[in-house]
C-alpha cells in the first residue's frame, strides 16, 4: 500500500485533523523563525528548556524589536495546536485499534491515550508558565515550564512508541470496513 492509498481511506474526521494539526504545526515552524538567536538556538524550544531564570533572561535578551510578537505569537498558537494534535492523536490510535481485540494491546492502547492527553494537558500548563515568564523570568517558573515541556515530550514519544508496538503487535494490515 502507498501513501496517496492510505491517505484515501483514512476517516474524513481523522484527515480534517491531520490538516488542522500540520497547518498549525508548519505556522508555528514559520514563527519560530525570528527566535532562533545564538542564545536560543532552537527558537521557543530553546525558552521552554531554559530551566533558569538567568538562561531564559539571555534568552529574552536576544529577542529584540519584533521577536517578542513573534514569542508571544508563537505561545498562543500553541493553544490552538494542543487539541488538534492531542484529538488526531486520539483519532489514530482508535484508527490503530480499529482491527486489534487483544487484551494487551487494548492496554497499550490506554496507556498511548493517557500519555497523548498528559502531553496536551502539560503543553498547556507550560505555555501558561513561558508567558509568566516572559517578563520577568525566575527560576521556578522557568524550571516549571522546562519539566512541563520534558513531561510534554517524553508523552509525545512514548505514545508514538506505543502506537509503533501495537501496529506490530500483529503482523496482518488493518482492516478496512
Amino acid at each position: 500500500m502507498h501513501i496517496p492509498s492510505i491517505i484515501q481511506s483514512l476517516p474524513k474526521k481523522l484527515k480534517l485533523g491531520l490538516v488542522v494539526t500540520v497547518t498549525l504545526l508548519v505556522a508555528l515552524l514559520a514563527t519560530n523563525q525570528p527566535l532562533q538567536t545564538g542564545s536560543a538556538p532552537q527558537g521557543i524550544v530553546s525558552f521552554q528548556l531554559a530551566a533558569t531564570a538567568d538562561h531564559s533572561m539571555a534568552i529574552l535578551r536576544s529577542w529584540r524589536g519584533d521577536a517578542m510578537f513573534w514569542a508571544h505569537l508563537s505561545l498562543w498558537l500553541d493553544f490552538l495546536l494542543i487539541p488538534a494534535y492531542v484529538i488526531t492523536l486520539l483519532m489514530v490510535t482508535n484508527l490503530i485499534m480499529r482491527d486489534r481485540p487483544g487484551v494487551r494491546e487494548r492496554n497499550v492502547a490506554r496507556w498511548v491515550r493517557a500519555l497523548f492527553v498528559t502531553a496536551g494537558a502539560s503543553d498547556g500548563l507550560e505555555n501558561i508558565l513561558l508567558l509568566n515568564n516572559l517578563n520577568p523570568p525566575t527560576d521556578t517558573i522557568s524550571l516549571s515550564a522546562t519539566i512541563c515541556a520534558l513531561i510534554k515530550f517524553t508523552g509525545l514519544m512514548l505514545g508514538i512508541a506505543g502506537l509503533v508496538i501495537i501496529r506490530a503487535a500483529r503482523r496482518h494490515p488493518l482492516a478496512h470496513g
